[in-house]
């Protein structure tokens, strides 16, 4: 048995209207495969491009490594020069990821590169981010801090993405006091005996190819799995949903502080702790 997905629809383009009204107001996924071509971006965008302009850089990366409680918020598992790290995603296969990677303050002219799309939703234009990964690679199931309505711009190669919303929390083992469900759990092919409530969730899934965009709405849950080497860019515009609102302020604010003081005071003892309420909070779901 697997996990109950559906594919994320499909358009080859779309109007701000259609846009608005059969996916942003209804809050559903929906995956636009020929929007960006206009873009120098849709010929120019691939690894070597990458490794051409940012080379020089040395860039954070991170693996799939369980939370450690000494681990900072976001803080970066290892560095490396871009071209080291192309290099090495074209060479093998290799867990370490870049996410979160700003191209307005790193390589600013890449900016010329791509335009901010009229989608009728206010875009945050200073915080346009790229994310890489190599063959296999994966993020952990998570949502964003900020709850924001995501487009996800994929460029070379193939990426999986599997997404929830966040009426699916009671099935997903979510960590409390965290943005993350168990790190243990592989979504790609999760043992489902070992972790029966999954068989609730209720979610989507598509392939992304090159030049492809992805709307994730407001605090969708996701996973991502490179099934080739690539990258993506990622523009947001703030939740709309008071509620959503709401929940992105006390994990900015609250929950973010709240957390970091107590793997000062427990260590590990909190981590295993969330761990623990998560398995706890969901098997009454199963």
């Amino acid at each position: 048995m697997k996990l109950n997905l559906q594919d994320i629809p499909r358009v080859k383009t779309i109007t701000k209207d259609d846009f608005i009204n059969q996916y942003f107001k209804p809050q559903k996924p929906v995956v636009i495969e020929k929007f960006i071509e206009d873009w120098p971006a849709y010929k120019k965008w691939n690894l070597d491009y990458i490794k051409a302009v940012a080379g020089d850089k040395t860039v954070p990366l991170y693996d799939d490594r369980p939370v450690h409680f000494k681990d900072g918020f976001n803080q970066a598992h290892a560095t490396m020069k871009m071209s080291d790290y192309v290099d090495l995603l074209k060479r093998e296969p290799t867990r370490y990821r870049i996410f979160l990677w700003n191209i307005l303050k790193e390589v600013p002219q890449l900016q010329k590169d791509f335009k901010f799309p009229d989608f009728g939703l206010r875009l945050m234009k200073k915080l346009p981010m790229l994310f890489f990964g190599g063959t296999d690679s994966y993020t952990f199931m998570h949502y964003d801090i900020d709850l924001a309505n995501i487009f996800h711009f994929h460029f070379e190669g193939e990426k999986q993405c599997i997404l929830f919303d966040q009426k699916q929390n009671p099935y997903l083992y979510k960590v409390p006091f965290a943005l993350i469900t168990r790190e243990d759990i592989d979504f790609s092919n999760p043992d489902l005996d070992q972790w029966p409530a999954l068989k609730n969730a209720k979610g989507w899934v598509c392939n992304l190819n090159h030049g492809e965009v992805l709307y994730m709405p407001e605090g969708y849950w996701h996973y991502m799995r490179y099934l080739t080497p690539g990258f993506s860019m990622s523009l947001r515009a703030i939740a709309r949903n008071p509620k959503n609102l709401g929940k992105a302020i006390y994990n900015v604010f609250a929950m973010r502080n709240i957390d970091n003081l107590m793997r000062r005071l427990k260590g590990q003892k909190w981590i295993d702790w969330k761990n623990q309420k998560a398995l706890r909070n969901t098997q009454r779901f199963s």
